[in-house]
């Protein structure tokens, strides 16, 4: 068996969650099955026992504050759309957790303590967004409805308050705070998208987990990029952190109120702090250089936390020292460590990555764009592009403009030309790699999922003289029929992004869809897609393929049966061999 098969196969696990109040009870992701499924794991006994088992697997899960139940979500066959059930801890039948719910797209879930109470946040193409309450076994009470994306944020530590995030001012990139109580009724605000600090976004990071205690830590945008402040609700008051510390900056409760557990992520590498009220000193949490892509802080004042590299394989790392989590079985072959490259590009520098195979440049090169494209590429461990680099490839991963980590106005600079910009970034760099040495100008791949399958497509068409070829998985492809056809909460972000529905701003669309410039792609188009995909839906994938048909372009297309990606191991590497055997094939002759 190859390496890059191996990094697939090889099992994995997710951090860890804990019960609350019941530490020694914990759940967890892993593929041991070759499925990606919820696991159980009692740390008293050293039990574990797998949750779930459905043929296209199960990630969404969570343990009630008790211990006594998980809950996870089920869909269909990767849909999204589904509703919440619940299993004992010790095992037994699943039973619908939430009887009265119709089945919809999940907008976050609080678990009350206890016999406390339990909201249900919901959207729907139809309704729009909902909020529900469930108290004591009795029916739902409907609390909150509105047309724009809403969800939970958390549940105050006595069962009394609900966070919510909101986006009734039409803006779903900058969601506004909302606490209520059980009947609805309105608490406090908390708005950052008025006046003079339009547009700022804030999310809900958890209540404190002390009975009576109303601070409400929060993620702010004030200072021009993401970083934490604690809000008392009941005061008005806010306390906004002293955190010398560059790049974006989470953070989450130590579980006796006293302190904060930092996450921090600053140019594609993440490290972790502890934030101490009464001191107000910020102290490391020693951790490898490389991505910490979770952490938690358990009783005792220990910290979990999930670390890899671009070389080294994730692993479930304790501050004590020790492993807190291995799966038993094969290991991951390790890759080759990633290079930072810095290119000056039309709205600034921009930050790639780069691993190179075994010998001299200049070498056959892949650009694997990111999706999101609220989202960033990272020294963390991908075993898709470790298999590019194992056939001879160099992989360079792009920042672009959109991507989150270098500062709101970075994130926030795609408006009104939605994928130009990000192309444009892209194109910075590509001519840095061939300039530098590193990339075959005659052998240059665009390559994406999702976002990064949508850029690529556009990349194709705006760009046709410069890439060899393009591997576009579960793409946006007709950008007008995708807004048509996918969940309600992207709507929402389309409208944000673009300035409105392709009936107010039809401009706007044609301009940033890939098949607006379809008939000007001139390389072979490789396309993967998921036939019950709601967020890059399957229709405007078709359209998309009927005029490279219609053309006799050289195309091939993959329809899969699941969603938006694969939990299915087997399914991953059938589809990294196909892009790579597509790859081989066309650059031969190059």
């Amino acid at each position: 068996m190859p390496d890059w098969e191996k990094r697939f196969r090889a099992p994995r696990v997710s951090l860890p969650e804990w019960a609350q109040d019941a530490p020694d009870r914990s759940l967890f992701v892993s593929n041991a099955t070759g499925t990606f499924e919820l696991y159980a794991w009692d740390r008293a006994t050293g039990e574990q026992r797998q949750v779930t088992d459905r043929p296209n697997g199960t990630t969404d899960g969570t343990l009630s504050p008790d211990g006594a139940w998980i809950w996870w979500f089920n869909d269909k066959d990767g849909d999204e759309f589904g509703v919440w059930m619940r299993q004992p801890f010790e095992g037994g039948a699943d039973e619908p957790a939430v009887p009265g719910l119709d089945p919809s797209y999940p907008a976050g879930l609080a678990i009350g303590r206890a016999s406390g109470p339990v909201v249900v946040g919901r959207s729907t193409d139809d309704e729009g967004s909902t909020v529900h309450v469930v108290r004591d076994g009795t029916a739902p009470t409907e609390i909150y409805r509105h047309r724009e994306s809403a969800g939970v944020g958390d549940l105050s530590h006595d069962g009394a308050l609900i966070a919510l995030e909101h986006t009734e001012h039409g803006d779903a990139m900058h969601s506004a705070l909302r606490v209520v109580t059980l009947d609805g009724t309105t608490v406090a605000e908390l708005d950052d998208t008025k006046g003079g600090t339009k547009e700022l976004g804030l999310d809900v990071l958890g209540f404190a987990p002390v009975d009576g205690d109303t601070r409400l830590l929060v993620a702010h945008q004030r200072r021009g990029r993401w970083e934490p402040m604690v809000w008392d609700v009941a005061t008005g008051a806010e306390t906004e952190l002293a955190l010398d510390l560059p790049g974006d900056v989470s953070a989450e409760w130590y579980p006796d109120g006293s302190g904060l557990l930092i996450g921090h992520s600053f140019e594609a590498r993440g490290d972790l702090w502890r934030y101490d009220f009464a001191s107000r000193e910020l102290v490391r949490v020693e951790t490898p250089v490389g991505s910490v892509s979770g952490a938690t802080a358990r009783p005792g004042g220990t910290v979990e936390y999930l670390w890899s590299s671009a070389a080294q394989p994730p692993q479930v790392r304790s501050t004590t020292g020790r492993t807190v989590l291995d799966p038993p079985g094969m290991k991951a072959p390790e890759s080759v460590p990633v290079e930072d490259a810095w290119v000056e590009g039309p709205g600034g520098r921009i930050h790639a990555l780069v691993q190179k195979p075994a010998g001299e440049g200049p070498y056959p090169c892949v650009f694997e764009i990111h999706g999101g494209p609220t989202w960033h590429d990272s020294d963390s461990f991908a075993s898709g592009p470790a298999a590019w680099v194992d056939h001879g490839y160099a992989v360079v991963r792009v920042n672009y403009r959109g991507s989150t980590g270098y500062g709101r106005e970075w994130t926030d600079a795609l408006k009104h030309r939605v994928g130009l910009i990000e192309l444009e970034d892209i194109a910075a760099v590509r001519e840095w790699a061939v300039t530098s040495g590193l990339a075959d100008p005659a052998k240059l791949v665009l390559a994406g999922g999702s976002w990064g399958g949508y850029l690529t497509l556009l990349g194709l068409g705006t760009q046709p003289d410069v890439w060899a070829l393009g591997l576009a998985a579960v793409p946006v492809a007709d950008y007008v029929t995708a807004y048509h056809d996918e969940m309600e909460a992207l709507k929402a972000m389309d409208r944000t992004l673009l300035g409105g529905t392709p009936e107010e701003v039809p401009e706007r669309f044609a301009a940033s869809s890939p098949l607006t410039y379809v008939d000007q792609v001139r390389a072979p188009v490789y396309i993967s897609a998921g036939v019950n995909d709601p967020r890059c839906p399957i229709r405007q994938v078709e359209n998309y393929v009927d005029r490279l048909a219609e053309r006799g372009a050289a195309h091939e297309v993959y329809r899969y049966d699941a969603g938006h990606g694969s939990l299915v191991v087997e399914e991953r590497i059938k589809q990294v061999k196909l892009e790579i055997d597509f790859a081989e094939r066309w650059l031969a002759a190059k």
